[in-house]
């Protein structure tokens, strides 16, 4: 599991004005993607989308949201795995945001160009607007007695969001998924309205950008109870997924402390050892975190997110020459899962023995091959080619890691340097030429703005 620094350019509809969403990291951790991937595949068919091109994408980010930004991808908070209490919830969030891409909210005008995204936990308004930070700029809307034309824009947010509901049940019905894992998770909104001390009135739902939690809590429950599928029970073996993937991921963001008190020592099964031995790791705790990958390892040999997990503590703990047999065996396992063959790029950097560089070359060129968007493989790949006496291809690795995480001005550098040292009118040279346009574009918008 890997935090990638990436800026999403993105604007969420937050309280009472729509905000620039600020840097945010990507979560990218090959189990996760899989299972989100598994979980989204049917209701994206059911929207009528091809799965190829959607895109599910976990925010490292400990607030309860999901929002889409344009394109055809659903943004995750990892706080929304953690407060959700099952797969069929988290079901139900990705059939309302489907309902926002397939309705075209993110690129309408109807409303406001500017409400470029829409959010689905964007509910608590000038209440909630304060308690997050906004209340500062949602009083300047009301100062500026801009009241006529707010309006205007929330009651067409009111109006995505009902036909995002709707969108969203009508997925989930195609797709053979239960509403009840929609109304469960509508119903923790509603208690956090209350915690918020939000309360109705005229007032209150003219300022919101969403309709009443309870509105669309008594609205869906019509539709979802008489949908064949409403009594269908949960798939278990992606329930069962779920509660190891969201105790991993709870032990890799949230403090040890915390980790360690919600799964205790006695609590002996999968995902509580799963939570532990990232919490342990965290902590800098090896043989605790061993011994609870190990004992991970007893339930499941052949599991390859075990053995990835085994393979990460042993790299970053010092020994990656002990980390290449398991995580050897995970890339195995998963047919060269490109997030896993970087992990393992890595260790066979990391282990300075020149006779591994030429395979790490090549795991990694693969792994790039097949997943652009992974800055960090383009870092080791640039490692690699450095040590081969291969400057050009290292600059241009460089410049492709730098351009993905908006560091332009080192992007250009990088791809001017790699073009020049690159064969004339090869690809190579011409993918340096690209980065160096796209970087340079970058950088004069910029200073426009400015």
């Amino acid at each position: 599991m890997r935090l990638l620094s990436r800026l999403i350019a993105a604007v969420l509809a937050v309280g009472l004005v729509t905000q620039p969403v600020m840097a945010q990291s990507i979560l990218r951790d090959a189990e996760t993607e899989a299972l989100l991937h598994d979980m989204a595949v049917p209701l994206v068919a059911a929207a009528g989308l091809d799965p190829k091109n959607v895109d599910i994408v976990m925010i490292g980010d400990n607030s309860i949201n999901a929002f889409v930004a344009g394109g055809q991808a659903v943004y995750v908070h990892s706080g929304l795995i953690n407060a959700a209490t099952s797969a069929n919830e988290v079901q139900g969030v990705i059939a309302h945001e489907l309902g926002h891409i397939t309705g075209g909210h993110v690129i309408s005008d109807g409303g406001s160009k500017a409400a470029t995204g829409i959010s689905i936990l964007s509910l608590l308004l000038s209440a909630a607007a304060a308690a997050a930070g906004a209340g500062d700029a949602a009083m300047g809307v009301f100062m500026a007695g801009q009241q006529a034309a707010l309006g205007k824009y929330l009651a067409f947010s009111r109006s995505q969001e009902s036909s995002a509901d709707a969108a969203g049940a009508q997925y989930l019905s195609k797709a053979g998924i239960s509403g009840r894992g929609s109304l469960s998770f509508f119903k923790k909104l509603q208690n956090m309205e209350y915690r918020y001390g939000f309360t109705r009135n005229a007032d209150s739902e003219f300022y919101s950008t969403h309709p009443m939690t309870a509105d669309r809590l008594a609205t869906l429950e019509d539709t979802y109870k008489v949908d064949p599928a409403w009594t269908k029970p949960n798939d278990p073996a992606l329930e069962a997924r779920f509660q190891r993937v969201k105790a991993k991921l709870y032990g890799y963001v949230a403090e040890p402390q915390a980790t360690l008190r919600d799964y205790p020592l006695s609590m002996t099964g999968v995902p509580a050892r799963y939570a532990r031995a990232y919490a342990w790791h965290k902590d800098a705790l090896m043989d605790k975190a061993m011994a609870e990958t190990d004992a991970l390892l007893a339930t499941a040999p052949n599991d390859p997110y075990f053995m990835e997990l085994k393979g990460q503590i042993l790299l970053e703990s010092g020994r990656p020459a002990d980390a290449l047999p398991p995580l050897r065996r995970a890339v195995e396992l998963t047919g060269n899962q490109p997030l896993i063959a970087t992990t393992f790029g890595h260790a066979l950097i990391a282990t300075e023995d020149p006779a591994n560089f030429k395979e790490a070359e090549r795991v990694l060129k693969a792994a790039v091959a097949r997943d652009r968007e992974n800055p960090f493989a383009w870092y080791q790949l640039g490692v690699v080619y450095e040590a081969n006496g291969d400057s050009a291809r290292a600059r241009l690795a460089s410049a492709e890691q730098q351009v993905m995480s908006l560091q332009m001005p080192q992007a250009l550098r990088s791809a001017e340097a790699a073009e020049a040292m690159l064969p004339k009118g090869s690809a190579d040279w011409l993918r340096a030429q690209d980065i160096a346009m796209q970087a340079r574009a970058a950088i004069e918008r910029k200073g426009k703005r400015r």
